[in-house]
């Protein structure tokens, strides 16, 4: 069951470049803004979020509030981080006006998420956040690491981060942020999103990515001390690893030899790799005193 709506409901093109100009709105690059107007978009994320209303949800960048009023329709509880101060002043109001009974499940965060140590309230239970593209990684896993509670997420990023984000090892697209990710869950990728149905329309499709979260390798090594052996091994993705970690062991011929203790070929790439194999390199290195 949605909620019953007094003032509108839901966001069209109309009424994002309404309040745009009613606040002297100039979105800009070097946050991402690219505010999202089509109502059909939006209930499909929230769909395929599964969101109801027994959900404590995550929501980065709101923006003008077009996705918080789709995840406020389901009853759910949003905690939105939002950075521009003329934002994150005007969301409150738009939903006070546009979906009044609802506006005591919104709580607001006016802060740099990547600056966010904690979440008020009560746990998580689910991200769903059409991330600025420019920070969408660091955002995601910065919100993996802090709020532990939350188990499921639909992230919308750049077509191409959507990639990266579900690249399995081997793949070209995989890197530190497959990697990285796989840390915490598993990413798939569960649509692609028209560049037209954004204001600003930007010049890239985006993905989107679902993300469920599943317990970590079981290994000695923090996961501070693995993410340096993945950073390491894809510094120079065509090194091999026994030299992509020489920095990290002294010496090559050190590197080859705690390589093949934590059963990985010192010749292969850290493309090749899954978040197991960087576990075990980390643990030698921690045994070895170099972490």
């Amino acid at each position: 069951m949605t909620e019953q709506t007094s003032g509108g409901g839901l966001l069209g093109p109309r009424q994002i470049r309404e309040l745009a100009d009613r606040i002297g709105l100039r979105p800009t690059k070097s946050r991402g803004q690219n505010f999202v107007h089509d109502a059909n978009t939006v209930r499909r994320i929230v769909s395929l979020a599964q969101t109801g209303p027994t959900d404590r949800v995550i929501e980065v960048g709101p923006g003008l509030g077009s996705l918080t009023l789709g995840l406020l329709e389901t009853g759910a509880q949003v905690v939105a981080i939002e950075i521009d101060p003329l934002l994150a002043a005007q969301l409150p109001l738009t939903v006070a006006e546009r979906m009044p009974r609802a506006a005591d499940r919104l709580e607001l965060v006016e802060s740099d998420a990547l600056k966010v140590s904690t979440l008020p309230g009560e746990p998580a239970t689910e991200l769903v956040a059409n991330l600025p593209y420019n920070v969408a990684v660091p955002v995601l896993l910065h919100l993996l690491a802090i709020a532990p509670g939350w188990r499921t997420g639909l992230v919308m990023v750049q077509l191409e981060v959507a990639d990266r984000l579900v690249a399995a090892p081997g793949s070209r697209t995989y890197g530190v942020p497959s990697a990285k990710l796989a840390w915490y869950g598993r990413a798939e990728r569960v649509g692609t999103v028209p560049p037209r149905v954004f204001w600003p329309v930007p010049n890239v499709d985006s993905g989107l990515v679902r993300i469920t979260r599943v317990d970590p390798p079981a290994c000695s090594a923090t996961r501070e001390q693995v993410f340096t052996v993945i950073d390491a091994a894809f510094a120079n993705r065509r090194k091999m690893l026994r030299s992509a970690l020489s920095s990290l062991c002294g010496r090559s011929a050190a590197a080859a030899e705690l390589l093949t203790a934590a059963e990985v070929d010192p010749t292969a790439r850290g493309e090749s790799l899954g978040i197991q194999e960087f576990a075990r390199i980390a643990e030698q290195l921690v045994a070895a005193g170099r972490l």
